[in-house]
């Protein structure tokens, strides 16, 4: 008999789609993939210089269960020279991405029914995440009029005794989008009373920024979790690389935790990621320039082909479109798309009911195919204006 958490887990709606277009692309139809947020750039040189290297070096064995001195030395001069902030070395954790970290985080500051906010809509899997952990997610609407940017006022309306931690994510998947200085640092200010709740940021997209600042929630309350990785800013995801910077009274009970269920990220990867953060600057300056380029392109076409984009998207690799005057089923018209002009894009449902009308693009892919793909998008937009896809 399965167990019963494990069938209430949702699906990840983008690798459905993702599946359905490798099967057409088995049967020989040619996809254009839009949905999937993974670089399309090369791991810089220097990194897989330094795992090759670190393989040569005998480095294949274990290392300690909160990650590489060396490494987390290095994230705590990044966060410093980056943020100007001061973070104990022996406040983080490695992990192999950011997923464990979020799992052993969740276990570590969850008891049955406490309750995490959230936005809506979201990175799809942080509700699974949270209910999986027997708490209890409960979202606050975020909107295209604000950039999908947290209003504060409306969290403090839903923090309870039962609410343990505050999640934010940005840059954010799916929307692309900054939470500005203030509205971060009043969301912060929720976090100093007395027992009041943690704050959780996902930082794994800061680096990608193209427009304004990225700031971390170290630089307004320590009374929080931050989560970040190689994967996004440094074409490292098949690397599988993350970490946890957490209050130092968590930091026993999280090294338990990775110990038993995880024991160590990878050693080698751990090295390279040392080359990382010390030696790809000028690597991920020119992957951010591209980035910058497609983005804006991308936000042109989609403008002229009719998609809503109220505020401009300035970071990560997203752009999240209101299609409401096409479809209000977000996953019909996505696998519509899919099907009739082979581009892969993300449904809005993914991500929570708020993202429903709307669709995420992402441009970590070519020019030449995000070119291709709004055009085929443009074709498929006028082969079916009469037709309902509701």
């Amino acid at each position: 008999m399965v167990s019963k958490r494990t069938e209430e887990i949702s699906s990840f709606i983008v690798m459905d789609v993702l599946e359905k277009a490798h099967e057409m692309e088995r049967s020989g139809i040619n996809i254009i993939h839009l949905e999937v947020g993974e670089p399309d750039f090369d791991t810089p040189k220097c990194i897989k210089e330094a795992a090759c290297k670190a393989l040569d070096n005998g480095h294949t064995h274990y290392t300690h269960s909160l990650g590489m001195i060396e490494l987390r030395e290095a994230i705590s001069e990044y966060y410093n020279t980056t943020y100007n902030v001061s973070v104990d070395p022996g406040q983080i954790v490695i992990s192999s991405g950011t997923s464990p970290v979020m799992f052993v985080m969740f276990s570590v500051l969850l008891e049955k029914g406490d309750q995490v906010i959230i936005s809506d809509p979201h990175y799809s899997c942080y509700p699974n995440f949270i209910t999986f952990m027997q708490g209890k997610p409960v979202t606050v609407p975020v909107y295209e009029e604000d950039g999908f940017q947290y209003r504060p006022e409306s969290i403090r309306k839903k923090i309870t005794e039962k609410t343990k931690a505050i999640f934010i994510n940005s840059p954010s998947n799916p929307t692309g989008n900054l939470l500005n200085e203030n509205r971060m640092r009043a969301i912060a200010d929720l976090s100093l009373k007395p027992g009041s709740p943690y704050i959780i940021s996902d930082e794994i997209y800061h680096g990608l920024v193209y427009e304004g600042k990225e700031h971390s929630i170290l630089e307004f309350t320590d009374k929080a979790f931050v989560l970040n990785g190689f994967s996004k800013l440094y074409a490292m995801t098949g690397l599988r690389l993350g970490y946890l910077i957490a209050p130092k009274e968590f930091i026993r009970p999280i090294q338990k935790v990775q110990q038993n269920f995880f024991i160590s990220a990878n050693a080698m990867v751990q090295i390279a990621g040392i080359s990382a953060l010390r030696e790809a600057k000028a690597d991920v300056e020119k992957m951010k320039i591209i980035y910058n380029k497609r983005r804006k392109y991308m936000i042109h076409r989609l403008r002229e082909l009719g998609f809503g984009i109220t505020v401009e998207p300035t970071g990560a690799f997203y752009v999240f479109v209101n299609a409401k005057h096409i479809s209000t089923d977000s996953y019909k018209l996505a696998f519509d798309i899919l099907e009739k002009a082979h581009v892969g894009v993300t449904p809005g449902i993914d991500f929570g009911k708020n993202g429903e009308g709307y669709l995420r693009f992402s441009y970590a892919n070519s020019m030449e195919n995000i070119t291709g793909g709004m055009n085929r998008l443009e074709r498929y937009l006028n082969e079916n204006k009469n037709r309902s896809i509701c």
